[in-house]
């Protein structure tokens, strides 16, 4: 199970990071720091997404 979560994982955190990213930049946010606070949610959000799409795979 943890080796297809790490490979889970690396798509939805590339998923969220970057939606994120573009939804920072459509708000008009196009400095560093909300760019960087965008994607760390984005990251953070794919480790229960992750889980949940690992479970929902192995039922």
């Amino acid at each position: 199970m943890l080796r297809l979560a790490a490979i889970l994982f690396s798509l939805v955190a590339t998923t969220l990071a970057g939606s994120a990213f573009v939804a920072a930049l459509t708000m008009g946010h196009d400095t560093l720091e909300p760019i960087l606070i965008a994607v760390g949610i984005g990251f953070v959000l794919a480790i229960p997404a992750t889980w949940i799409v690992t479970r929902q795979i192995l039922r």
